[in-house]
C-alpha cells in the first residue's frame, strides 16, 4: 500500500483537463483520397496495449480492431499486450520503434501521469498523435458483499477511519485511477495523507482484488465491469461524470451531494518519424472507424462518450494534457 500527500492532490490535480522497426504498412491507405495512397484495407497494423488483458486500454483496443476489420478497414489487425510500470514499458516500446508505420498504441490519461512518477525517458509527447477515442467518468464500485450499499455509507466509514480503508485503482499514482479516489478524499473533507492507495496494472489485474474483497472500495471506469456490474458481482455506490451512466443504476457523485466531476479518456499514437502517408492514412482509418455503426454501437456498448479529435487538435490536446499533469506532479513531490 502506498500513502500520498493527496490533499494537495485535491487541490492541484482539480486543474487537470479531466476531467518492431519497419517502413510502413502493405497497402495502408483506406481508400481516403486524402491519403495519398493506393485504394485498399491496412494489412499489419498492430495495436499495442501497455497494461494487462482485461483492463479499459485493452477493452477499447479490441473493440477498435473488430470494427477495423469488421468494416474492412483493416485486415487481420493484431492486439497485443505489453504490461508493465504503467504502461511506461510499451511507451518506450513506442517511442524506440521510430518509422515503424504499422505499429499503434491504445493509451490514455494513466500513461501520461506514469511517465512521470516512473521517471520515464520516454515521453508521449515523442509519439505522434493520431485520435483520441472517447471519455469516460470514473466509478466508486465494491464487492456485492461489502457492508457498504451506499456511497453515503463509504464515506461516512472512510472519513472515521481513512487508512483502515484500502483505495484500489488500475493505475499508477497520477493516473486517473489514482487521482479519482484522491480528488474524491479531498471533496468530503478527508485528509488524503491517511488515504492508503493501492496500484494495480490496468483493470485486468483489479478486478480480482474487487471481487476477493481485498479492497475498502475501486476508482475506475465502470465500462471495463460491465458485466460484472450487470451480474451483481460488482455494486456501483456512484459515478463522476455530469450525468448518470446508461445501463449503471448508480447515482452521480453531485447527486449524492458531493461537488466533484472528473473523466478519463483514450486514444491512439504511433512511433516518432512515421511517413506522412502512413500518419495520413492511419488517421483516415481510424476516421472511418469512427464513423461506422459498429463503433457507435461499441461506444454503447461499453459505456463511453464520444470524444473524436485527431492529427494536430490531438496533439495539441495531449501536448496541454502532459504539461498539467507533470506541473501537478512535480508540486506534489511525485514526479
Amino acid at each position: 500500500m502506498r500513502q500520498f500527500r493527496a490533499l494537495r492532490v485535491a487541490a492541484v490535480a482539480a486543474g487537470i483537463a479531466l476531467m518492431a522497426t519497419g517502413c510502413g504498412a502493405t497497402g495502408k491507405s483506406t481508400g481516403s483520397e486524402s491519403s495519398g495512397a493506393a485504394a485498399g484495407p491496412i494489412t499489419g497494423l498492430q495495436i499495442m496495449v501497455p497494461n494487462t488483458p482485461g483492463g479499459g486500454y485493452d477493452t477499447t483496443a479490441r473493440a477498435a480492431a473488430k470494427v477495423l476489420d469488421d468494416e474492412k478497414i483493416s485486415t487481420n489487425t493484431e492486439v497485443f499486450n505489453l504490461a508493465g510500470a504503467g504502461g511506461t514499458v510499451g511507451l518506450a516500446r513506442i517511442v524506440n520503434e521510430k518509422g515503424n508505420g504499422d505499429l499503434t498504441m491504445l493509451m490514455g490519461l494513466g500513461v501520461v501521469g506514469a511517465s512521470y512518477t516512473n521517471k520515464s525517458e520516454s515521453k508521449l509527447t515523442e509519439t505522434t498523435p493520431l485520435a483520441k477515442l472517447i471519455e469516460e467518468p470514473g466509478a466508486i464500485m465494491v464487492s456485492k458483499d461489502s457492508p457498504y450499499k451506499t456511497i453515503d455509507d463509504l464515506v461516512k466509514a472512510w472519513k472515521a477511519n481513512p487508512g483502515s480503508i484500502a483505495v484500489g485503482g488500475g493505475s499508477s499514482p497520477g493516473g486517473p485511477d489514482h487521482l479519482l479516489p484522491m480528488q474524491l478524499a479531498g471533496a468530503v473533507g478527508i485528509d488524503a495523507t491517511k488515504v492508503n492507495f493501492v496500484s494495480y496494472d490496468g483493470g485486468g489485474d483489479l478486478l480480482p482484488a474487487i471481487l476477493g474483497n481485498k479492497l475498502g472500495f475501486a476508482a475506475s471506469g465502470a465500462g471495463e465491469y460491465l458485466q460484472q456490474i450487470k451480474s451483481g458481482e460488482i455494486r456501483v455506490l456512484a459515478t463522476s461524470g455530469e450525468n448518470r451512466l446508461d445501463g449503471v443504476d448508480a447515482p452521480t457523485l453531485k447527486e449524492s451531494n458531493i461537488d466533484l466531476v472528473f473523466t478519463n479518456w483514450r486514444g491512439v499514437v504511433a512511433p516518432p518519424g512515421i511517413s506522412e502517408d502512413d500518419k495520413k492514412s492511419l488517421i483516415a482509418a481510424l476516421e472511418k472507424m469512427h464513423a461506422s455503426a459498429g463503433w457507435k454501437e461499441a461506444l454503447k456498448t461499453h459505456s463511453w462518450s464520444d470524444a473524436f479529435v485527431t492529427g494536430d487538435e490531438f496533439q495539441t490536446f495531449l501536448t496541454d494534457q502532459d504539461k498539467r499533469v507533470a506541473d501537478v506532479l512535480t508540486k506534489l513531490g511525485l514526479a
